[in-house]
């Protein structure tokens, strides 16, 4: 799900096979929401990750009409605080049905205890300010090489890495802040060749 935040709802019918699929499955630190009760705790120790308990997760009998939304709520809100974090969600089947009804309208149901949503998201944002930095620094240490040649080599170097991660979709922000690195370091170059005693006259 390249470009996409997985959101797993996990019903608490799973089974161990199933829970062991979505252990290996989850990204590195998922945020998982657990509903308070044992049978939601079996399953939360399946997956091996410490939960954050919801009150809103749990059973209820008479459920209000707008519990489906009040659930995707829920869900949407943690999702939000970091759109690069995979979320696990585990509550009884009839709460799970619910959330999806209004969380994915338009997917097919999986036709198990585990239902794994996309929700789009953007490329992570890029570091500016470490790439202005970055380029700063670069373009003192290639300022400092002689002759003309190896001073346009780092910025060219760094601007082909940054062209090469462009195209790996999970490290594209990193290829971006490459590239705004290499035109800071060519900017302060060539602003230092203006007014150094290479070109007397300047341009």
């Amino acid at each position: 799900m390249s470009g996409h935040q997985r959101i797993y709802v996990v019903s608490t019918g799973a089974s161990d096979t199933e829970l062991v699929d979505v252990r290996r499955g989850v990204g590195r630190a998922p945020v998982v929401l657990t509903a308070p009760t044992a049978e939601a705790k079996r399953v939360v120790s399946g997956v091996g990750v410490e939960p954050r308990v919801e009150v809103l997760l749990a059973p209820v009998r008479f459920p209000p009409t707008d519990r489906g939304h009040r659930l995707d709520e829920l869900v949407r809100r943690h999702a939000l605080q970091d759109r690069f974090r995979d979320v696990v969600v585990v509550t009884d089947p009839a709460s799970a049905t619910l959330l999806l009804r209004v969380l994915a309208p338009d997917q097919l149901a999986a036709g198990g205890a585990v239902t794994i949503v996309g929700l789009a998201r953007g490329d992570r944002p890029v570091p500016v300010r470490r790439a202005l930095a970055a380029g700063v620094v670069l373009g003192l240490v290639a300022g400092t090489a002689e002759p003309l040649a190896p001073i346009l080599l780092l910025p060219a170097l760094t601007a082909l890495v940054g062209l090469v991660l462009l195209l790996v979709p999970p490290a594209r922000h990193l290829g971006r802040a490459a590239l705004l690195a290499a035109a800071v370091a060519l900017g302060l170059e060539l602003l230092a060749i203006a007014s150094s005693a290479r070109f007397p006259g300047g341009w």
